[in-house]
């Protein structure tokens, strides 16, 4: 983990290090702005930041330990950043926020149906007394 979170912040710093701010055409993609391919990259990781405990919840099947609070205003607040995304015409912006819109969503629809699913089901003995 440590790994992982030294490599972020070195290319975050790369990235910020930058002698001149242009936005010129990308040289892998020549018809996107390199700010365009930034926003790609960067959009993907926080779209999909949320997808391992979503995964997590279908596999254990199980709503424990799952808070639907953080997805909800997750999933608000990235429907104005697709109305952001549409002013500025940011297909980037637009377009990972759809998608994590749609992944926010399905993780409350599991948690609300898991957390029914757990709440019908007897609770174990924790050898307390009872």
């Amino acid at each position: 983990m440590r790994r992982i979170v030294r490599w972020a912040l070195a290319m975050g710093a790369l990235a910020l290090s930058a002698c001149e701010v242009t936005d010129t055409a990308s040289l892998l993609v020549p018809h996107l702005k390199r700010s365009e391919i930034f926003g790609l990259v960067a959009g993907f990781g926080t779209t999909f930041a949320a997808l391992p405990d979503l995964v997590s919840m279908l596999r254990r099947r199980s709503s424990k330990g799952m808070n639907p609070k953080m997805a909800a205003i997750m999933g608000v607040f990235q429907i104005l950043w697709i109305y952001y995304g549409l002013l500025i015409a940011s297909r980037p912006v637009i377009l990972w926020n759809m998608i994590a819109v749609v992944v926010n969503l399905l993780t409350v629809v599991a948690y609300l149906r898991f957390a029914r699913k757990d709440r019908s089901q007897p609770q174990e003995n924790t050898g307390g007394r009872g």
